[in-house]
């Protein structure tokens, strides 16, 4: 999928924040592509980070503002306002896990538990169709991150071009494609030899 990733240069600095498990599964996940399409962004692997020195020292830095993306009845909604402060560089954790796993996260670790939150709303429903989503409104990591950089430059924290924009989902596009094909060749390789057990 690596000769279809069509970098986005940002001020913004994003800390991808990866379950082991998610790690594990595979190097073509959402996260990993996603890492690999932001050049300012890094792969953080864990499950509490309340101790991790990479995290706290950028939480810790005064000339940062750090925010997780995850839903919370007090999180600012980037479609109504910005997170840009004079003179401070935006750092954005993302956390790359299932939903289930992802609460886990944020439960065991203390330090992100006490950043403010931010979140989006939107109308489109993920395109992960290998995966099935636990609600209508989830995303995978990649297509949230998408969100996130459009309202940034809705705020002019970030500028982008357009045409970034609708390169940035292309190998998350082909790897599903790729994995719905795998999946049809499998099944007509059964259907074959099921027939030709039947003869």
């Amino acid at each position: 999928m690596c000769q279809y990733v069509h970098t986005i240069s940002t001020h913004t600095e994003f800390i991808i924040l990866m379950h082991p498990k998610e790690f594990r599964k595979t190097k073509n996940g959402t996260g990993h592509l996603t890492n690999l399409s932001l050049p300012n962004s890094k792969v953080v692997i864990g499950i509490d980070f309340s101790n991790n020195a990479l995290i706290n020292k950028a939480i810790k830095d005064p000339n940062k503002n750090c925010f997780v993306l995850y839903p919370h009845i007090s999180a600012i909604e980037l479609n109504k306002h910005s997170i840009q402060t004079a003179n401070k560089t935006n750092v954005i954790f993302i956390i790359d896990s299932t939903w289930a796993c992802s609460k886990k996260m944020i439960r065991e670790s203390s330090n992100l538990q006490k950043l403010p939150k931010i979140s989006f709303t939107h109308t489109q429903n993920s395109n992960f169709h290998i995966k099935t989503q636990p609600a209508h409104y989830a995303l995978s990591t990649i297509e949230s991150t998408l969100c996130i950089l459009k309202h940034l430059h809705s705020h002019n924290i970030e500028t982008i071009k357009e045409e970034s924009f609708e390169k940035f989902l292309l190998p998350f596009e082909k790897m599903v494609d790729y994995q719905l094909n795998c999946a049809l060749e499998t099944k007509g390789e059964k259907i074959r030899y099921k027939n030709r057990s039947d003869l």
